[in-house]
């Protein structure tokens, strides 16, 4: 014990020096640091809660009229295509087209939906068989169906953690996003669980594996974007800080990227959700497509 304060205080200069280059813009990522607190804080905002999205509602009704059977247990995701979903789920519930179906929300939000919309609820645990799962994404890649999720201010009581397992249990799963949000070479930030303790050790160890390509940034609460979280740092409902990893250049291989997350010391989870057989139904100005990984 009597050495580890030394440690920690050593890493902290180092992980502070390396901020102090960055925001006198000597930085060793970017040229452009300084400007950064004006483009981080939008990418807490899902592309799917803008207002207008064509054909969102007929993307939502097309995944429960297509996937959603009397008797499942369904995952019910968060974010303004999941609410969508929701509404019309219950509707269908109250219809008579649809019986005993019984909701695993993945928030507060999605329960305090299902809840309005007359959904029977039960809550997430290891052993519960989800037969099918419903959830926004922030982005998803083009080809790998790999997923983004996380990117926006998290309410309290929510998680990444809970999202995730949900999705992850599913049979079978379907992410509800906008056509802008489905592309190639991806960029912008992956949110990163980190223990608390010695969070700043695990930042440094991310920001030396993606020197070059990525920024590291502490999630605050609220208020103004800061390389350590500023006054207000998010503390999760697990009691975990986050590190929004922020690529600046395209990712190459966002699979690989959830891997090497995988196995840095001091990460707990993050929002990249990969590997995992989908569908995604995107609402397009043409109209609903369908693209799915499943074969």
């Amino acid at each position: 014990m009597a050495q580890a304060s030394p440690s920690l205080f050593d890493a902290y200069s180092h992980f502070s020096a390396i901020i102090r280059r960055n925001i006198r813009s000597a930085g060793i990522h970017s040229p452009h640091i300084p400007a950064r607190p004006t483009s981080v804080i939008p990418l807490s905002v899902s592309p799917v809660a803008c207002v207008g999205v064509p054909n969102l509602l007929e993307a939502a009704k097309r995944t429960v009229d297509d996937y959603i059977r009397s008797g499942m247990v369904v995952g019910l995701g968060s974010g303004r295509a999941s609410r969508l979903a929701i509404e019309y789920l219950g509707q269908r519930l109250r219809e008579g087209v649809l019986k005993d179906v019984v909701g695993v929300p993945t928030s507060n939000f999605s329960s305090s939906e299902a809840t309005k919309a007359g959904i029977y609820l039960n809550y997430y645990q290891d052993s519960l068989q989800i037969d099918f799962a419903f959830d926004d994404a922030d982005v998803i890649e083009k080809g790998t169906l790999t997923a983004i999720i996380g990117r926006r201010q998290l309410e309290i009581d929510e998680s990444i953690i809970e999202e995730k397992s949900v999705m992850k249990s599913a049979s079978k799963l379907a992410f509800i996003i906008a056509e802008k949000q489905y592309a190639r070479g991806l960029d912008g930030s992956i949110p990163v669980l980190v223990k608390p303790g010695y969070w700043m050790l695990t930042a440094e160890e991310i920001d030396d594996l993606f020197l070059g390509d990525a920024e590291v940034w502490r999630r605050p609460t609220h208020g103004k974007a800061d390389p350590l979280g500023g006054d207000f740092p998010m503390v999760t409902k697990e009691g975990h800080h986050i590190l929004d990893v922020i690529f600046t250049s395209p990712i190459l291989d966002l699979a690989k990227v959830g891997e090497y997350l995988d196995q840095i010391d001091g990460v707990v989870d993050h929002g990249v959700i990969a590997g995992i057989p989908c569908t995604v139904i995107i609402a397009a100005k043409s109209g609903v497509l369908t693209v799915d990984n499943l074969s």
